[in-house]
């Protein structure tokens, strides 16, 4: 009888819901019995064993790292039917589990290097499950093509490394089929992370641009799920970024996760800037820490590069075979310096531009003919392609020439070696090269610096051998590209423009004639960082800030909002919740001495709205409510008092605050009053040419002069640019105007100068002040508002020292739409707060 996979244990379709699981339904059964043809595979050399069982206590934490790849190699038995398995050590994925805690367990989530017969698909899930807690994820062949070497390959990642596809032979343009491709990989993957996790216990740790859409697939599924994200390419400028048709989908996606870290602050910075341009959305720092907040969620930015494995890089120098291929290296290269590149046979890599160099060197520096050997290793190409192609032929073009040009019988100043070396020959290599270059023309990270460096540190078993007896000093070159991850962290290193061949060349002669004792001294430095800053390290504090950004999750009420792959989680404080028509209106009803406060634009009238005069259905509803003895309605708003008051002219009996509260009318044949003693304006003629060479310098901005205000607007220009001059007017204003009554701040895309003292929350104590003199203190509060300005309105009405008398009184502070607000209740839009305030205004025209 053949065995049931794990996946139809963990089978949630059904009646099953996933987010009901307990601790507890964790403990599964590892133990998996499968048919012979499979049980015969096992063999010595391979990790694991069909038969092999494991505890079925699981740790409390946990911990499903998703990744395009699984870290498990495949070959296939001899017999041409059955798979043999085995763990990848080179795998990143694989290593990064040495930065986890010990009582952590870590599962896979990703595909496989090899296709699975669909017969066979059930049973290798449950051996790979059983043996190396990975989970495959299976998908139709010509999906996954679609996905990886067309999505991926052919549209992300050139568009990540700067390339846009301008003409039809540059590059592919985008094509719709192959994103849906990569939107249903990605849906698969969250299908299978579903049915291990255990929502709101497990952290996920997702990989790389290939399952970029995860985190919302995730979050959709369970809104609490604890998701970090780290991307290993660049992260283009918002210039190229923003020319990707489905642009908004990703960059949503992404802040569906709790951490998201890059390896460097430039593709942070990038990832901020797409986020304020396309989203709106303003970075801050919080202690060290770069911090988004997106619909409520605290989002960290994490930037740190990743680094390597000490051990396993250690343990392959103390190998056998390193050692023999050392020796025969030694031999092979005597009497010659030996300079290395390793890199993919990629477009990107820089390859050609760097055999370039060469020969300019070689032109330059006869003395270097017949002494310097350029080692090329050319992993074979991921990516597939017409440009993959040409590169090759150029490659090997370059190669014949310079050789046929500067070589001879016996020496050939560049070998060429297109194959995947062995982790001990590639070892080899890095110890007898004087230099290692890497010239590479964008490149998201790049370890091989670092394995270079670690490999030149060497070990006692090569120390003993190769080392003369006065034991030289360690040292280990580096001409490295400024467009690669690894070079802010490599401070030695030679830097280099890759497609400045000239400057190029001087400084592989520079690197080759540099003074040893210098040599020495950058290479402790770098060893020292290299070794202290490894893939360990790198996980211990990614997990680190994941747990800490999820610390507060179940203490915060979440929703989801948005359809398809524009959902997103609203995550706010238990205590806020939307505001029920049927509660407010019974309060209503039960009340006797009323106060409404409203703001103006984006709650009684929508914010992008061109015409800003109220409607028919607004006036009509205002005046129901206005003509009830037992209300006062006031319009407070941060707009001036002659536009309030042609707007509302048909409102007889309604009160405004202009100019947030400057200037106040209880009723309109009233006089207008200042709710502050009238001050003089002579600080006016200081900010307004201020303001004006600000204006001039920023395309977008203008100024709006109130009576007694002056307000400097950036909404329309560049948002970095605006965001820059915003901050340098505020601080030039603070400093010229110290001395003067007035305040200076910033709101949202604005700089306002107000005289001290003018707050929408002064009018709020104002009015229920007054209201309590006459005898008359409001048992029934209702304050409306959206913007920053309004929060002041919602802290005066919340606190019990503007009116004893609120404890026993109905007080309702409503923000429209679901943000963080201090606010205790919120209306989904302008729309909602309309409906409800016909629900109350319905209800005075009713007898009590």
């Amino acid at each position: 009888m053949s065995s049931r996979s794990y996946t139809n244990l963990l089978d949630f379709t059904g009646d099953h819901d996933p987010s009901s699981l307990s601790k507890g339904s964790r403990r599964l059964s590892r133990v998996m019995t499968l048919p012979d043809k499979l049980t015969e595979l096992h063999d010595d050399d391979y990790i694991g064993s069909f038969h092999s069982e494991t505890s079925s206590s699981v740790p409390e934490d946990r911990c499903i790292v998703v990744g395009n790849i699984l870290p498990i190699n495949a070959e296939l038995a001899p017999d041409g039917k059955s798979w043999l398995f085995s763990r990848d050590e080179e795998s990143l994925l694989w290593q990064l589990k040495d930065g986890l805690p010990e009582e952590m367990e870590v599962i896979y989530v990703g595909f496989l290097k090899c296709d699975i017969n669909p017969e066979q698909q059930e049973e290798v899930s449950s051996y790979l499950h059983g043996a190396f807690n990975c989970v495959p994820v299976f998908v139709p062949t010509d999906v996954r093509s679609n996905s990886y070497h067309g999505f991926c390959k052919q549209i992300l990642w050139p568009l990540f490394h700067y390339m846009l596809p301008l003409t039809v032979d540059h590059g592919i343009r985008f094509d719709r089929y192959l994103w849906q491709a990569y939107v249903s990989v990605n849906k698969s993957f969250a299908a299978k992370v579903m049915e291990v996790i255990v929502p709101e216990d497990d952290y996920v740790w997702v990989h790389d641009y290939h399952l970029m859409l995860l985190p919302t697939l995730l979050r959709k599924k369970c809104s609490r799920v604890k998701l970090g994200y780290f991307l290993h390419s660049p992260f283009p400028s918002s210039e190229i970024y923003r020319t990707l048709p489905v642009r908004d989908e990703l960059l949503r996606s992404l802040l569906n996760a709790d951490v998201i870290g890059f390896h460097t602050f430039d593709y942070a910075r990038h990832f901020l800037s797409c986020c304020s341009r396309m989203l709106g959305l303003e970075y801050e720092s919080r202690r060290g820490y770069i911090g988004l907040e997106y619909y409520g969620r605290n989002i960290t930015i994490k930037i740190m590069p990743v680094g390597i494995h000490m051990g396993q890089l250690q343990a392959g120098l103390n190998l056998l075979e390193t050692e023999q291929k050392i020796a025969e290296l030694n031999e092979q290269f005597k009497g010659k310096t030996v300079l290395l590149g390793l890199d993919d046979m990629d477009i990107f890599k820089g390859i050609g531009l760097k055999l370039l160099v060469i020969e300019q060197l070689l032109k330059e520096r006869v003395d270097w003919r017949g002494k310097i050997v350029m080692v090329q290793v050319a992993n074979p190409a991921r990516g597939r392609g017409k440009d993959v192609e040409e590169m090759r032929a150029e490659v090997y073009s370059a190669v014949e020439r310079i050789n046929q040009e500067f070589g001879d019988g016996n020496y050939k100043p560049i070998i060429l070696l297109e194959r995947s070396l062995p982790f001990y020959e590639r070892l080899a290599f890095y110890t007898v090269a004087e230099c290692c270059i890497v010239t590479a023309l964008r490149d998201g990270m790049n370890l091989i610096p670092y394995e270079y460096i670690v490999s030149r540190e060497g070990c006692a078993r090569l120390d003993a051998r190769f080392a003369s007896v006065d034991k030289p000093p360690k040292k280990s070159v580096l001409v490295i590209s400024e467009f690669i991850g690894c070079s802010p962290s490599l401070s030695g290193a030679i830097r280099v423009n890759p497609w400045n061949i000239e400057a190029v060349a001087d400084a592989m002669h520079m690197a080759i004639t540099m003074p040893e004792a210098e040599k020495h001294m950058c290479h402790e430095k770098h060893f020292k960082y290299v070794s202290t800053h490894d893939v360990s390290y790198w996980a211990r504090s990614f997990m680190g800030d994941l747990e800490r950004s999820c610390k507060d999750h179940l203490q915060r009420r979440s929703w989801g909002i948005g359809f398809g792959l524009n959902f997103r989680v609203v995550a706010l404080d238990p205590s806020f919740r939307k505001l029920s028509h049927e509660h407010i209106v019974s309060a209503y009803k039960r009340t006797k001495s009323r106060i409404i406060l409203l703001d103006y634009d984006g709650t009684v009238m929508p914010q992008g709205s061109l015409n800003k005069v109220p409607s028919a259905e607004v006036i009509s509803i205002l005046n129901m409510l206005c003509n009830d003895s037992q209300n006062v309605v006031f319009i407070v708003s941060g707009r001036g008092q002659k536009e309030l008051s042609a707007w509302f002219s048909p409102c007889k009996d309604l009160g405004i605050a202009a100019e947030h509260g400057y200037y106040l009318r209880w009723k309109s044949e009233e006089v207008w009053e200042t709710c502050i003693p009238v001050l003089e304006l002579d600080w006016k003629k200081i900010v307004e040419p201020i303001m004006r060479l600000y204006t001039e310098s920023t395309d977008g901005s203008y100024i709006e002069a109130k009576e007694s205000a002056i307000v400097w607007h950036h909404s329309d220009a560049d948002p970095d640019f605006g965001s820059w001059q915003a901050k340098e007017l505020l601080d030039h204003l603070e400093n010229v105007l110290a001395n003067e009554p007035v305040a200076v701040k910033s709101g949202q895309q604005i700089v306002e100068v107000k005289p001290q003292g003018i707050s929408k929350g002064m009018v709020v104590e104002k009015l229920i002040g007054l209201m309590t003199k006459k005898g008359t203190p409001p048992d029934f509060v209702l304050c409306i508002g959206d913007d920053r300005s309004d929060e002041d309105m919602f802290e005066s009405i919340l606190n019990p020292s503007v009116a004893p008398e609120f404890p026993k009184s109905e007080v309702f502070a409503c923000t429209v739409g679901r943000k963080p607000s201090k606010a205790k209740y919120y209306l989904e839009d302008t729309v909602d707060v309309i409906c409800m305030l016909q629900g109350l205004a319905e209800a005075t025209s009713v007898p009590h």
